[in-house]
């Protein structure tokens, strides 16, 4: 994990002492505060502390037990010659995935027992907290999205000028199209944009996990709850946006509460007997059909229909072949950046690009580059440092006549519509409205394709 020079020049700012540590144990960043504290115990001769283990350094530290456990330890209060101090540890989330651990040390002078000084350091724990949500939160803009495609830019246009709203997204597409890199684009472009981008995946928790993430729970809640309770996604995030990505899959008891926090703007948490205000921006995304998922009674309709105010349909890549050579610029450019070397992509290998079909979308893509990309030392990608099975297609695609391949795009694109608005006579006329084409063209295509 890494830290910007904002948030580095924030922390040191702080009379708090700082310290994060990465999953290993090692110190990632101290700022001042922390350095002097270090300096005053283990002398001047300390030198640069990044880089090392924590342990090796004060063999006390309890910073790895949260590593180890992936829960924070509150309320540590300390004596070391002439300070006191409080320590408050936390373990450092990002995507769901455990990166690291957070120490807010704040030394406390004869007052260090008063309620008021506890409060005082809760309060900046939070600050902190927050700064390193912001920190790994929203990084991605609008300039970030690739729209060349009239389709895309009229997607992103809408996204766009949804964002500036405080309204409910839904974000509809296949996996790896980008739903999160939208979610944090409509936030840096939202009046919500100083506040915590909290983003989960509502698949990797069971109901009652989820459950507890989402809405915190009070101490006491369940065997096991930790003592003073634990803050939800929904308060943690507050003055910001929570991105809640594969809604589909959330238990449909749950949706319930979710309904509920989203038309009240209230939260109980698990256990809890009093309901808390909360200010947040909800940014839903899925890859299954909801509609289907409402008819087998999976999914909530009046959930759905709350969601569904403002539905953002990206469209997969196999529909944009237009945007593949700009998309392609734009990720080899970031390896450029992670590799130290040029890349660029030869004439043969942007056709290539674009006659694969893409399932796994522009993670595929991405995916597909990096490979070719380590395995090009020159920096010059051609068609033949792609993997076969991606030749392979483009080889199938190239004894193809132009008219061929026009007609066999023409059929992915009617069959994909026919698919979304059904192939009843109504789905056929509203097929043909959005294609800009009579009934009896369309009927013409279909037949077409068969010949």
């Amino acid at each position: 994990m890494e830290l910007n020079a904002a948030a580095r020049a924030t922390f040191d700012a702080m009379r708090e002492g700082i310290t994060i540590i990465d999953t290993e144990g090692r110190l990632v960043f101290c700022n001042q505060a922390y350095l002097d504290f270090l300096r005053k115990e283990l002398g001047d001769s300390l030198g640069p502390v990044e880089g090392k283990r924590l342990r090796d350094l004060r063999p006390g530290a309890r910073l790895p037990d949260v590593i180890k456990a992936g829960k924070p330890i509150l309320h540590i209060t300390r004596q070391e010659i002439e300070d006191f101090y409080f320590v408050n540890l936390y373990p450092i989330y990002q995507d769901g995935v455990l990166v690291g651990g957070l120490s807010v040390v704040t030394f406390l002078e004869e007052a260090y027992h008063t309620r008021e000084e506890l409060e005082a350091v809760e309060a900046r724990s939070r600050q902190v907290l927050h700064s390193i949500n912001k920190a790994n939160g929203a990084r991605y803009t609008f300039d970030d999205i690739v729209a060349v495609t009239p389709a895309v830019a009229r997607v992103k246009d809408l996204a766009r000028r949804i964002a500036v709203t405080d309204a409910t997204v839904l974000l509809e597409s296949e996996s790896g199209t980008g739903k999160e890199l939208y979610a944090q684009a409509i936030h840096n472009a939202s009046p919500r944009r100083d506040g915590v981008f909290v983003a989960i995946n509502c698949s990797n928790f069971n109901a009652n996990m989820l459950e507890s993430e989402l809405f915190g729970y009070v101490e006491g809640a369940f065997t096991g709850a930790k003592r003073g309770g634990k803050m939800g996604l929904f308060e943690a995030a507050a003055g910001g946006t929570l991105f809640l990505d594969e809604i589909s899959e959330m238990d449909i008891g749950l949706q319930a509460k979710l309904l509920r926090a989203l038309q009240e703007h209230t939260i109980r948490p698990v256990g809890g007997l009093k309901e808390v205000e909360v200010d947040v921006r909800v940014i839903a995304a899925c890859n299954a059909d909801l509609p289907t998922y409402v008819a087998a009674g999976k999914f909530r309709k009046d959930l759905y229909y709350r969601l569904n105010t403002f539905p953002i349909h990206i469209p997969p890549l196999r529909e944009r072949p237009g945007d593949i050579p700009a998309l392609a610029q734009a990720i080899l450019e970031d390896f450029s950046h992670k590799l130290r070397r040029p890349f660029r992509l030869t004439d043969d290998a942007v056709v290539c690009l674009q006659a694969h079909d893409w399932p796994g979308n522009v993670r595929e893509l991405r995916n597909v580059l990096e490979f070719s990309a380590y395995l090009t030392p020159s920096g010059v990608i051609t068609s033949e440092s792609f993997p076969m099975d991606l030749r392979r297609g483009a080889a199938a695609q190239s004894t193809l006549t132009l008219a061929q391949r026009t007609k066999a795009f023409e059929k992915q694109v009617i069959l994909d519509l026919l698919e979304c608005n059904g192939p009843s006579l109504e789905g056929k006329k509203k097929t043909a409205r959005e294609l800009g084409i009579s009934l009896a063209t369309l009927y013409n295509k279909l037949s077409s394709q068969d010949n």
